[in-house]
């Protein structure tokens, strides 16, 4: 039996969101609900403050306010993910990456992020703007 395109594709896409799925031990899941709130002040090419410190297994309400000149970003990962996300804004005109870890905030604009963040995590926030994350714009955040 032979089955359309249509309908294959329908399938594919139901495999899919299967396999994409999350469950409440994502450590980066943004489904939980928030125990705290950390706003952050982005300005031209730094945060602040510049670091913050979360404990294992919390959730947290990250609040970016852009009080600078200039668009900036915030994407949360090591610093592999950092690295790779640069490359990834820098090949693809500015858009790349995983948008649930990461928010573009135009100046005098807000925007959030939420994340879960699990034990012994080494996690920075980055601004991949053009020029931003090699100028230094990063936050640390420290997991105990």
């Amino acid at each position: 039996m032979r089955r359309s395109p249509i309908a294959l594709a329908a399938i594919a896409l139901a495999l899919l969101g299967a396999a994409c799925g999350s469950t409440d031990d994502d450590a980066s899941s943004n489904d939980a609900e928030p125990s705290r709130t950390i706003e952050i002040e982005m300005q031209d090419n730094e945060y602040l403050p510049e670091t913050v410190s979360v404990e294992a297994d919390e959730t947290v309400r990250f609040v970016f306010t852009n009080t600078g000149e200039a668009t900036h970003d915030a994407y949360v990962g090591d610093e592999a993910a950092q690295e790779e996300h640069e490359e990834e804004m820098n090949g693809h005109d500015g858009h790349g990456g995983d948008d649930s870890e990461a928010i573009t905030v135009e100046p005098g604009e807000t925007g959030e992020l939420t994340r879960t963040f699990a034990a012994d995590e080494e996690v920075l926030i980055g601004c991949h703007e053009p020029g931003h994350y090699e100028a230094g714009m990063r936050l640390s955040v420290d997991v105990t």
